[in-house]
């Protein structure tokens, strides 16, 4: 395999992202604006990048719900 979990690539369609799963069947990509995409690995072509992933910011935790008053 050319590519491994981790890697920056850039694909034609979607831009930069970073491969979060890889096998000989599927390339699972996180693209930086365009969110999680599965190609057929022998199909998809991809070029190397640096350039760094985005920090992306944390997720704000729900509230929790106060209990309702039962009568």
């Amino acid at each position: 395999m050319a590519y491994a979990v981790g890697d920056r690539v850039i694909q034609a369609q979607y831009g930069p992202g970073t491969i979060t799963d890889v096998n000989e069947y599927h390339t699972v990509i996180d693209f930086d604006e365009h969110g999680v995409r599965t190609f057929a690995t022998p199909l998809v072509v991809l070029q190397r990048t640096a350039t760094p992933a985005p920090v992306r910011p944390a997720k704000a935790r729900r509230k929790a719900r106060p209990a309702s008053a039962k009568a």
